[in-house]
Formats: structure tokens, C-alpha cells, sequence
């Protein structure tokens, strides 16, 4: 009766490894590197990207805010699994801006995306982008990255210092110091972020607790606490409870469930209109800072889970060719999202999940309705959770050790932020490495080389 049992156990074994590894290789990316209130307060913390182009859209191109909201949830769910960082998902920043400043469609907004897409996926599916991200010189990233993280920063204090007019695309007056879209509203925001999160570092002394006096023991306990302080979550339920302060009547206007989803109706003429004004301004954006510099900002923040160039550019591909048919935003994964979610504790792919089921839950809930929600947050505090990424992300600069590498690094970023085309200065950057690699290059080697090949020459004559 042993033996029979072994033989009907033993080759269920096999299987059941297979199912462990299965249930380890979905686990892992959710494993909490840091502690839960971290994570869920670095889920929030790419919102100040998000949700401004999001409403802009919706009330301008009339997107369909229910579709883009549970895609973008789906989207952030995957990636979460696939990268186990804290990849963001966010608007393509060039087609939104593209879409509101010339009017564009609905359908010609979505080839645009898909044009994008296309493109990054070709990229990453033939090993391209690896040799583009293998061969581009760090200071001509870092420049980008630090264009790109100024100008997040001077955006957040237009937000704070003006009020702002998304569908209108402008600012307006100074923004009033009092009321609950004030200045001083957003100030102790800022003030209360600063001192739960400090300078955005989680790390404790490598000092054993026996080496420490009293005071610092006291001092580190204190920042150990505020830094349990979910500190971004709750500045982002605050500025959601103060929408329904600012206008009590949204509670009436809501209406529950998702809306229905549906393929568009896509032309010739939106595919031109898509791929001429929005697709060509977009992809080298997306190359440069949502495939190359996010890649390199996972590498520094993450050594031992960088981000493949390829896996994200193929990831890019696959959402937009999924999501824009029907009707959601374009989105890529951005350097500024990456940065202000890690700001604000973001350590795993738990992160990102939580964001995701949390958009799952509205766009389901709430469907469209939700843009009355978001049309009365405080744009302040909007403001306040840019900044913040901004920095982080121009901060990612600060590895530049000589003076050439800051040299072609701060002409790329003035050059990126000056003509607002991350492209030229990508385009200037590179030129600019080049003439001073060629300024050093050894000029012997070509004398010799030269000289060489005149009496081979002669020799040939004779």
C-alpha cells in the first residue's frame, strides 16, 4: 500500500512546483520593500502630472474619462507585475498638448498614440532601442532628465501662484492667499511634506543602536515616525474631500457605473491629421524620456531591478495599441512619474498596483461623472505634488563628476527647455559630446594611419 501511494504522489510533484513557481513569480514584484504606508503614499505621487492633462482633456476633446481611467488601472496593474518597480503610467505630454492647443479629435488624438506605439514597439521588438540606450552618452540623458524635471518644477509653481484655466490651456490672475484653493493651503501642504518626508530619503544610519547618545536615538525614532507618515496619501484625500466642500452639489450630479465602451471610428484623414501633428512631435519625446531616461533613473533608484529598454518600449507599444481603439488617453511610462512616486515612498510594483485598483474602483463607480470630482480639486496641491516630482527628477543630474559632462549636460537642458523640444536638445547634446571628443581625440594615430598608407602607395608605384 506504501509503494502505491508513493507512485500516485510522487508525480504530482513536478505540478506542484510549477504552481510554486508560478505563485512566486506573481508575488514577487508585490513584495513590500518598504513599509505599507510608504508605498501607498508613493502610489499618489505622479498625480501631479496625471490628473491635469487628464481633466484638460476630458472637458476640451471630450474624452471618455470611465474608459481611460479603468485602462489606465488595468495598465498600471500589469506593469506593476512586470517591472516589480514603481513604473508610472502617464499621458504623452506632446500629443495632449498638441490636442488642445490645435482642437484636435478624438480619433485623431488616438492614432496619434498608436502611431507612437507603433514606432516604440518596432524599436524594442528589434533590439534598436537597446543599442540607441547602449550608445547615447549619460550627460545627453541627464540633460534631458534635468529639461524635463525643470520644467515640471516651473509648471507646479505656476499652479501654486496662479490660478489656472485647463480647459482654456492659461493661467490666470495670482491666486488668493485664503480660501481652500489658496496660497496658504498650498503652502502647508508643502510644509507638511517637507517635514514627514524630508529630502525624500528612507534610509537609517548604518550605526548600530548601542553607538548612538541618547539624542540621536531620540532624533532618529522622530524621523522614523514622521517618515511612517503617509505623508502624499493624505494631501491627496484632502484635496479630494475639499472638492465636495468647494461645491456640495457634486454629490448630486454623480451618477454610478462605468460607461460603455466602444471601438472609434477612425478615417485616412484622422490617421494623417494623427500621425503629422501629434505622432512626429511625440516620438522622440517618448524615446528619450519614456523609454531612455526612465530606464536610467530605474538603474540609479534601483540597481538591482533596472528596467529594460526593450521591455519598456515593447510595454508602451502593447497599452496604446490596446487602449486608444477605444477611446482611452495615450499614456507612456515617464521619468517624472518614476520620480515623484519614489519621492514619496514608492519602493515596488505593490505601489503602482494599489493606484491601479484605486482608478479600477472609480472609473467603475463613478464612470464620467468623476470629471465633476476632479474639476474642483485644488490646483494648489496639484501643484505642490508636481514640484516635488520635478525635483526629484532633476535631481537624478547630480552625478555629472567633471566639468565637460556638466558642460553638454546643461547645454542639452537649456537648449531642451528654451525651443520646448526635448529633440533638438537631445540633437545639440550629442553634437556638442562629439566636437569635444574629437577636440581630445589623439592625432598622431591618424598621422601614422596616413603616413602609412602614402608608402604602401609608393611602394605600389614602384
Amino acid at each position: 500500500m506504501e509503494e502505491e501511494s508513493q507512485r500516485t504522489t510522487t508525480p504530482l510533484l513536478p505540478d506542484n512546483n510549477h504552481h510554486r513557481r508560478w505563485y512566486h513569480h506573481l508575488t514577487d514584484p508585490l513584495r513590500l520593500k518598504t513599509t505599507l504606508s510608504s508605498e501607498l503614499s508613493g502610489s499618489v505621487g505622479d498625480l501631479g502630472t496625471y490628473i491635469p492633462i487628464v481633466l484638460a482633456l476630458t472637458l476640451v476633446s471630450h474624452l471618455d474619462l470611465s474608459t481611460t481611467l479603468i485602462f489606465t488601472a488595468l495598465y498600471n496593474i500589469s506593469t506593476g507585475l512586470l517591472f516589480s518597480i514603481p513604473m508610472p503610467v502617464q499621458p504623452m505630454k506632446s500629443i495632449a498638448s498638441v490636442a488642445l492647443s490645435d482642437s484636435l479629435t478624438l480619433p485623431q488624438i488616438a492614432t496619434g498614440g498608436m502611431c507612437t506605439a507603433i514606432t516604440l514597439l518596432f524599436l524594442g521588438s528589434t533590439g534598436l532601442m537597446s543599442v540607441l540606450y547602449r550608445y547615447i552618452p549619460l550627460p545627453v540623458v541627464r540633460g534631458v532628465q534635468l529639461s524635463q524635471g525643470l520644467n515640471f518644477a516651473f509648471s507646479a509653481v505656476k499652479y501654486i501662484r496662479y490660478d489656472q484655466d485647463f480647459a482654456a490651456n492659461k493661467s490666470g490672475g495670482p491666486r488668493s492667499w485664503l480660501g481652500l484653493d489658496g496660497l496658504i493651503l498650498a503652502i502647508s501642504c508643502l510644509c507638511f511634506l517637507v517635514l514627514s518626508t524630508g529630502s525624500g530619503e528612507l534610509g537609517s544610519s548604518t550605526h548600530p543602536e548601542e553607538t548612538v547618545s541618547s539624542s540621536d536615538r531620540f532624533r532618529r525614532r522622530r524621523l522614523k515616525l514622521l517618515s511612517a507618515i503617509p505623508a502624499a496619501l493624505i494631501v491627496f484625500l484632502v484635496g479630494l474631500f475639499l472638492c465636495f466642500v468647494r461645491d456640495p452639489s457634486i454629490i448630486k450630479d454623480l451618477q454610478f457605473g462605468p460607461s460603455k465602451f466602444h471601438v472609434l471610428t477612425i478615417t485616412w484623414d484622422d490617421w494623417k491629421t494623427g500621425f503629422i501633428k501629434a505622432a512626429i512631435p511625440q516620438i522622440p519625446l517618448s524615446i528619450l524620456n519614456s523609454v531612455i531616461a526612465v530606464c536610467k533613473l530605474s538603474g540609479d533608484m534601483f540597481p538591482d531591478r533596472e528596467a529594460s529598454v526593450a521591455k519598456v518600449s515593447v510595454s508602451v507599444g502593447i497599452m496604446n495599441l490596446v487602449g486608444c481603439w477605444f477611446g482611452a488617453m495615450p499614456v507612456c511610462h515617464g521619468a517624472g512619474g518614476l520620480a515623484g512616486q519614489y519621492r514619496f515612498g514608492a519602493r515596488s510594483g505593490a505601489s503602482v498596483v494599489f493606484l491601479g485598483l484605486g482608478k479600477l474602483v472609480l472609473g467603475l463607480v463613478f464612470g464620467n461623472s468623476f470629471v465633476r470630482i476632479l474639476g474642483e480639486f485644488p490646483i494648489g496641491i496639484l501643484g505642490v505634488l508636481l514640484l516635488f516630482a520635478g525635483i526629484e527628477l532633476a535631481m537624478a543630474s547630480r552625478d555629472m563628476n567633471t566639468k565637460e559632462e556638466s558642460f553638454v549636460m546643461l547645454v542639452c537642458a537649456a537648449v531642451s527647455m528654451t525651443g520646448s523640444s526635448a529633440a533638438l536638445g537631445f540633437g545639440c547634446g550629442i553634437v556638442l559630446f562629439l566636437l569635444l571628443k574629437l577636440r581630445e581625440m589623439d592625432c598622431s594615430k591618424i598621422m601614422f594611419w596616413n603616413s602609412s598608407l602614402e608608402s604602401t602607395k609608393d611602394s605600389l608605384d614602384i
